[in-house]
Parts: C-alpha cells; sequence; structure tokens
C-alpha cells in the first residue's frame, strides 16, 4: 500500500440531477395456447374466474322435462288406483245385470251413451230388507259429447209399472224382487231406452267418499225443516224437544253426513207441497255435486291416494278407463238438462203414483227427440224439463 492511501474509498452521498436511468421493460412475446393455467396456490382469498351467463333457455327445457315427468308418474298413480277399485265394482254386479245391458257403441268419449243410477239407502231400516235393497234413488244419465249436453231423467220410486215377470207394482221393488238385472228390464219397459251402462250407489257408504273429497257444494232451493229422522243426540230427552234438520235457502257447504241428511228428507215443514219428487230431486243434486267434485282439480291431484275408496260405494259395469270418459264428457259438457217422470196419486193404495199423459213427451225430450217441457202449470207430481 503506498503511504497516504487509505485502506479503504470515501463515496459522496448525492442525488444526481436529471431523470434516473432504469432499465427498459422485457419485451413481450406472442400469447401462447398451449400454456395451461397455473393454480392459485398462494394464501388469500381466490380470484374470481369468469362469469357464467344463465342459460334460461336450458331452465325452462329442465322444467318442461320434470313437470311432464311428475303428471306422467301421477297419471300412471291415478288409473292404477281406480282400475283397482273398479275392478271390485265390476265383480260386485252380477252376471245376470251384464247381459242386462246394451253394449255400448263406440267410446263414451265420442258417442250418446245411457247409464242408469240406482241409490240404495239402508241404515235406518236395514232390518226390514232381505236380499237386494228397494231402490230409494233411480236416474238416467244420458251424455251427448257431441251436443256437449247431459241429460238427467228422475223417476218416482213409487211409480206404478209393470215389472216383467211379476205384475204392477212400485219401480223400485224391482230391484229388491230380481236384483239389478230385474231392475234394468223394468226401466227399459217403462221407458223403452236401451241402457248401456248401470251403477249402484249405498248411500250410506257415499257419506264417506264426500268427506274423502272435502265435501260438496249444493244449492238448496229453499228453507227446509225437516221431520224427525236420525236424531243427532244420544239421550231420549233432547230428541224429544228436537223439531228435526234445518237447511238454509242459498248455496252451502256440506259434509257427507249432512249431505246423507238432505238427501233423505221425506217432509218439509215449511213447505207442505214438496213431495217425494223432491227428495228425488235434493238426492239428484247431491250425486251431481260429487260428479263435480270429483273432477275438480284439488280433488284430481289426490285421486292416486283416494281412487280406491271412490269406488268402494259402487257397483257397476264401467272400467276405469270408461269411468275416465265419463268424467271428461261430464267436464266438458256446458249444458245440462234435468228431467223427471210425474204422475198422479192412484187409488190402488200403498201411495202408488201413475204415469200422466206428459210422460212420454218428457222421456223423448230427456233422449234429445224433441223439445224440453216444464210441467204443467197447478201440477204437482207432474212430468217435465227443467
Amino acid at each position: 500500500m503506498a503511504q497516504g492511501e487509505k485502506p479503504y474509498r470515501v463515496y459522496r452521498g448525492g442525488r444526481v440531477k436529471g431523470r434516473v436511468p432504469t432499465l427498459p421493460k422485457p419485451e413481450r412475446g406472442p400469447a401462447r395456447t398451449d400454456r395451461k393455467p397455473t393454480r392459485f396456490k398462494g394464501p388469500g382469498p381466490k380470484p374470481a374466474g369468469p362469469k357464467r351467463k344463465f342459460n334460461w333457455r336450458r331452465a325452462i327445457l329442465l322444467g318442461f322435462v320434470v313437470l311432464f315427468t311428475l303428471v306422467l308418474v301421477w297419471g300412471v298413480a291415478s288409473y292404477l288406483a281406480l282400475r283397482s277399485g273398479a275392478k271390485e265394482a265390476n265383480k260386485r254386479l252380477p252376471a245376470s245385470a251384464k247381459a242386462a245391458l246394451v253394449p255400448q257403441s263406440g267410446l263414451i268419449l265420442s258417442h250418446p251413451s245411457v247409464t242408469l243410477l240406482l241409490g240404495t239407502d239402508h241404515s235406518s231400516r236395514i232390518k226390514e230388507r232381505n236380499g237386494f235393497e228397494r231402490t230409494d234413488s233411480i236416474m238416467l244419465l244420458r251424455t251427448d259429447p257431441g251436443k256437449g249436453r247431459l241429460n238427467y231423467l228422475s223417476i218416482p220410486r213409487d211409480l206404478r209399472v209393470s215389472i216383467p215377470g211379476h205384475g204392477f207394482d212400485k219401480i223400485n221393488a224391482a230391484n229388491q224382487i230380481g236384483g239389478p238385472a230385474l231392475a234394468l228390464r223394468t226401466v227399459r219397459t217403462f221407458t223403452d231406452v236401451e241402457v248401456n251402462h248401470v251403477v249402484i250407489v249405498d248411500f250410506d257408504a257415499f257419506t264417506k267418499v264426500i268427506d274423502k273429497v272435502g265435501g260438496v257444494e249444493i244449492d238448496v232451493p229453499g228453507p227446509i225443516l225437516s221431520n224427525k229422522f236420525d236424531c243427532p243426540y244420544k239421550t231420549q230427552a233432547r230428541c224429544d224437544r228436537w223439531q228435526g234438520w234445518r237447511f238454509a235457502k242459498g248455496r252451502q257447504h256440506m259434509d257427507g253426513h249432512r249431505a246423507r241428511v238432505y238427501s233423505r228428507i221425506r217432509e218439509n215443514k215449511l213447505n207442505p207441497r214438496e213431495s217425494d219428487i223432491t227428495r228425488t230431486e235434493r238426492q239428484q243434486a247431491v250425486i251431481q255435486a260429487l260428479l263435480s267434485r270429483l273432477t275438480s282439480p284439488g280433488v284430481l291431484v289426490k285421486l292416486p291416494f283416494i281412487g280406491d275408496d271412490v269406488m268402494k260405494p259402487l257397483t257397476t259395469d264401467l272400467t276405469a278407463g270408461q269411468l275416465i270418459q265419463l268424467a271428461l264428457v261430464k267436464k266438458r259438457s256446458g249444458n245440462e238438462l234435468h228431467c223427471h217422470v210425474g204422475g198422479t196419486p192412484s187409488g190402488f193404495g200403498g201411495g202408488y203414483l201413475v204415469t200422466d199423459e206428459e210422460a212420454r213427451r218428457t222421456i223423448a225430450a230427456f233422449m234429445g227427440e224433441s223439445a224440453p217441457q216444464p210441467p204443467l202449470p197447478g201440477s204437482a207430481f207432474g212430468s217435465g224439463c227443467t
């Protein structure tokens, strides 16, 4: 080391005037497409990826597929439940009754058909009846899908008619004497109408079906105070003070028990002009209200669970497919014609009714062969249509 030199260098700090030179940025080449994206492995939140646009078309298509699948499953379950009940109802109908029917021409959905509805109610007089019960309600239903019309024809149970092979008697005795087969032949002999199907309704069990579907809506034409029957109280003292069943005028909701009581009223203390024909009209109203309820959306949803129960009060030749057709015709029909055969009290005793001169014209109107006419003025039991 030369004398006078220091073993270190002395640097003098200070800022150089002007811009401080920096290294230039490296030039970027073209982006490589074969490079795989690196996964973020560092700590902290992951960087947000690109947002996907919601595909409405795919969502709507998926919704339709799900809905179609649910409807298909519901339809199959409903049909199976209804078919199971219909098979049991078919077994309850004697072979002789099936032989008395005139085969259906074409489908119910597209061709006219006539169905005989027989209502039995034996709860209060079960000890008095053996074998086949007398029918308390006799009604013909004619469907005409081409005209979109349903025609009803009520026949009084006390009407005096000729029962084939048994002479003259009340028409409701035919079912007790010879079962549904004789009832079918008797109705055909009296009306000269070919019957394609038959449905026998047990009104006592019908109340359970009405409860299953949540009740029915019935329009009561006038206030009612009935005669005493089926007292709702347990003690005889309360039943003695009880005046009878009351129904207000107007549309009202009825459960199974109340609908059954309404259909069985034989006497209205508030209107002495009412007759057994009026009672038949009440039964007709209950049946029609139940048919409307059975084809409502709310009940159709529950059909897989109640389809078998709906058929328990019925005895019929109708298959599950025919019942569905009948329900569809009922749903699509825009017009309904309500007719009833009347008569005059006879002197034979036993409360007989003898058909009047308007009966034939009323039956022709029911079949769509003539214009419907109302009952003659002043006729309490007269035949006619409304």
